[in-house]
This record gives structure tokens, sequence and C-alpha cells, in this order.
């Protein structure tokens, strides 16, 4: 049974963009070789990216048209399956991707089918969504060293509390932490 794993960056203060959609200048303050030898290691273990409507449109779009600055980066992005879940949009012009309106469903029959993780990039409202149905394994979080003061929150509010158990820390040289949460499952859907 392969794992879901969301993975996100936050500024120390809990936003994962700026007060405007995409403004990710957060990741600037995290980015380094420990980052860059963390997503080369995505694209060699992932089974499956996965992402909402909205981080879904931004990342095709940027991914199509990304500079050669990191081209292993770009060329797994490019050519991973993705799944994305949305009710509204009804075409996904990105190379391997498809569209699900049933993504509990989805997710829970993929991580049955494969032993490879299932990797939630992004995507703040349906990582809630998938927290409450109890199919988040692990939370992977890199934490930029900057309080940004405003912007869209990582995590939405919770019925009630989500204990966690630490995996994994570790120290980027740019003054970061990498946090591998296991979801336990007693905890994955908020209730205790």
């Amino acid at each position: 049974m392969g794992k879901l794993i969301v993975w996100n960056i936050v500024s120390l203060d809990g936003y994962f963009e700026g007060e405007e959609k995409w403004d990710l200048r957060l990741h600037e303050y995290i980015w380094g070789e420990e980052l860059q030898r963390l997503s080369l290691a995505f694209g060699d273990e992932l089974g499956l990216l996965v992402f909402g409507r909205v981080t879904y449109e931004g990342m095709a779009e940027y991914w199509h048209s990304a500079d050669e600055e990191h081209p292993d980066i770009t060329s797994y992005m490019n050519t991973a399956p993705k799944l994305v879940a949305s009710r509204t949009l009804t075409e996904a012009t990105w190379q391997n991707t498809e569209v699900t309106g049933d993504i509990v469903g989805e997710l829970t029959r993929r991580k049955q089918a494969d032993s490879r993780p299932v990797y939630v990039f992004g995507s703040a409202v349906l990582t809630d969504s998938l927290l409450r149905a109890g199919l988040v394994d692990e939370l992977l979080v890199g934490i930029a060293p900057v309080i940004l003061g405003a912007g869209t929150p990582l995590f939405k509010p919770a019925d009630a509390p989500r204990p966690l158990e630490l995996a994994e820390s570790s120290v980027t040289q740019t003054g970061g932490v990498i946090l591998r949460y296991a979801v336990p499952a007693r905890a994955a859907g908020g209730a205790q």
C-alpha cells in the first residue's frame, strides 16, 4: 500500500503563499542544496502527484514554460502521472494528467493498488479534505525562515486537535527546517 504524503513550504507563521495568489517568494528563504536534493528524490520515488484545481492550474502553467535551471525537476514534473481533484475542470492539458470528481474514492483505490508514494503538492483545501477523510499518512513541511505577517494559511481550522508524530527533522543551510510528521490513523480524521 502506498503512502499519501503532503508536501508544502510555509513561513514560520504558517502561510504557504503571500497575500496575492501564487506569491511564493517565501520559497527563496529556504531553497538551497537540501531542498534541491529533496525535490529530486520526489521524482525518483513518486507514483502519483495530486493537486487541487487551483494548484494544478498554476503548476501546469509554470512547469510548461519552466526555465532549464533545474532540468531534472522540470522533467519529472512534466512526465509524472498527475491527478487533479475538481468538480468543475473538464479538461486537463498538462501531460499525463487525469481529473476526478471523487478524490477520496480515487486516492483510496490508488493507495491500495501501488506501493509508491502519492504526493500532494500545495493544495491547502485539498489537504484539509484528505486529512478529514483520514487519507494522509505523512505531512512533510519545509519551514522557511521568514514571518510573512499575512497570506494564505496551509492548515484550515479543525473541529478537534490532530496529534502528529515527529518522524524526522533537519535544518537547512539557509536556516529553514524540514519536518516530517506521521499522521496517526486515530487523528487523521480529527477525532480522538
